[in-house]
């Protein structure tokens, strides 16, 4: 049985980082297909009880950056846990992300996906400058005029129901992965998604 699984994520962030190659490795191997849907936290935080980094509280943000350190040695993975360029602003990427799946296909979408993931949290780029997104899309040998759709009414309409559908499916945090509904939320679930898919 072919599944399909909705990938809600946020390009800033570190835990959707950590699980982006391993979650593609697993739909790869489950022969599912992928739908990319960057969507705006800001949006979905409110209607989910969630809060933005700098107003949880202290003893929340300290556990997240063991959290972190403990995921990056266990994986292996080069992160910076306290990177240079973040917070940052995720909906330029986020709309580029979109414009390349509109224009390129999902597999595309992926790859571009993972290199923004990485400036950020593994090269201390900055993925709300335009002139870094414009880097990416040429080391990912993708064609320079996704930029300019990534500007289009289109896509920002794209990302506004991205986000609606994933207040609609109760996601509330990034990464999510939704299959026929079902949510796992976090790349810590990515074992128990991997089961989902493989034991059907």
């Amino acid at each position: 049985m072919s599944h399909t699984i909705d990938y809600y994520l946020a390009p800033q962030s570190p835990w959707t980082y950590l699980g982006h190659t391993r979650f593609l490795a697993i739909a790869q191997q489950a022969k599912a297909n992928i739908r990319v849907l960057p969507m705006d936290l800001g949006k979905v935080f409110p209607v989910s009880g969630g809060l933005p980094l700098g107003q949880r509280a202290p003893q929340r943000q300290a556990y997240r950056l063991v959290e972190l350190a403990r995921f990056r040695d266990a994986l292996q993975m080069p992160l910076n846990i306290k990177p240079q360029f973040f917070p940052v602003a995720g909906d330029d990427a986020s709309r580029l992300i979109i414009a390349v799946d509109m224009t390129q296909g999902a597999q595309a979408a992926m790859a571009i996906t993972g290199a923004i993931l990485a400036a950020v949290w593994a090269q201390e780029r900055n993925i709300a400058d335009p002139e870094v997104l414009q880097a990416l899309l040429r080391e990912q040998n993708l064609p320079a005029t996704c930029w300019e759709a990534s500007k289009q009414s289109d896509v920002q309409a794209r990302y506004e129901q991205n986000t609606q559908h994933a207040i609609d499916a109760q996601v509330f945090g990034s990464p999510s992965y939704v299959v026929n509904g079902e949510i796992f939320w976090g790349q810590d679930r990515l074992d128990l998604l991997a089961k989902r898919l493989l034991g059907d």
